[in-house]
């Protein structure tokens, strides 16, 4: 009689599978050949066992470049340029992750606002040529072999200005200028250290021949931050956090600008956000600080 285990029918693959192994390969040499085959098949599933561990890995701790020099700032969706009607069903392509980068270390506390601060013709003016008049101080930069000098006007106030807003703030200066002036002016302008970070023109974005100050590159909450220039145009991608300032051009010994942005900033703790605190300076501040 028959065995249970013959009984079972064989299907036609494992047979064509059986009688080629025994063609080519007879007696004990069977028994081996389907144990390497087992072999070869454990380690390509344990293979794709470990793709899909070290894939899932990589998705979970990417995330965690917010704490270095970048941010994720949302997801791109991954295109691919056909018609819906020429796309083969299938699964999606996971999206892509859009990073961003920071350019300045966390703050320490969440609750300290930070404010940005134009150079020229907000803080100083600065001429070269025949020396002016009147000036407060000079610096040079060689340019092509030749030696030039700036001669540097201060706005009336900022010593107290930078003093005052320092003590509640973190304050930024960032420039369009070239850094190997700007760094001069700000190491005699700030002897203090009142200013935390400078940022020069390698900073800005080159957008149709004008230099933008993007304020989302430096990783701080935008709620929170404001920008002080003379030109609106340099912080044309975050208006609702710019402030204009009227330029100055070493003249006008009158000036009282600064003070009255100190001022404002001292009271800026009334308001929830610094949006809010620059929405009622447009609206009512301005109307103030001319009176």
């Amino acid at each position: 009689m028959m065995s249970e285990e013959t009984k079972k029918p064989i299907k036609r693959q494992q047979l064509h599978h059986r009688f080629h192994i025994g063609r080519c390969f007879p007696g004990e040499k069977t028994n081996s050949i389907t144990f390497v085959a087992s072999i070869n098949k454990s380690v390509v599933k344990c293979g794709r066992r470990l793709t899909r561990v070290f894939s899932e890995f990589t998705h979970r701790v990417t995330p965690s470049c917010r704490l270095n020099e970048f941010e994720v700032i949302g997801e791109k969706p991954v295109t691919t340029g056909l018609d819906d009607d020429d796309v083969k069903p299938g699964p999606k392509p996971k999206p892509v992750l859009v990073l961003q980068r920071k350019l300045l270390p966390p703050l320490g506390s969440d609750k300290k606002r930070t404010i940005v601060l134009d150079l020229d013709e907000t803080l100083v003016h600065s001429s070269i040529g025949t020396p002016p008049l009147r000036y407060d101080f000079t610096v040079s930069r060689v340019v092509d072999g030749v030696t030039v000098y700036f001669y540097v006007f201060k706005r009336p106030g900022v010593d107290e200005f930078l003093e005052i807003i320092s003590k509640k703030y973190e304050v930024i200066v960032f420039t369009a200028g070239h850094k190997e002036y700007a760094s001069k002016v700000l190491d005699v302008l700030d002897p203090n250290g009142y200013i935390s970070h400078r940022f020069y023109r390698d900073s800005c974005k080159h957008v149709h021949g004008k230099f933008i100050k993007d304020l989302s590159e430096l990783g701080r909450d935008l709620r929170n931050a404001v920008i002080v220039d003379d030109n609106p145009k340099s912080y044309s991608r975050q208006p609702e956090n710019g402030i204009p300032i009227k330029p100055f051009y070493g003249d006008e010994l009158w000036d009282r600008e600064l003070m009255k942005l100190a001022g404002f900033f001292e009271r800026c703790n009334v308001f929830p956000n610094m949006i809010d605190a620059v929405n009622w300076y447009h609206r009512v501040g301005t109307k103030e600080t001319r009176r």
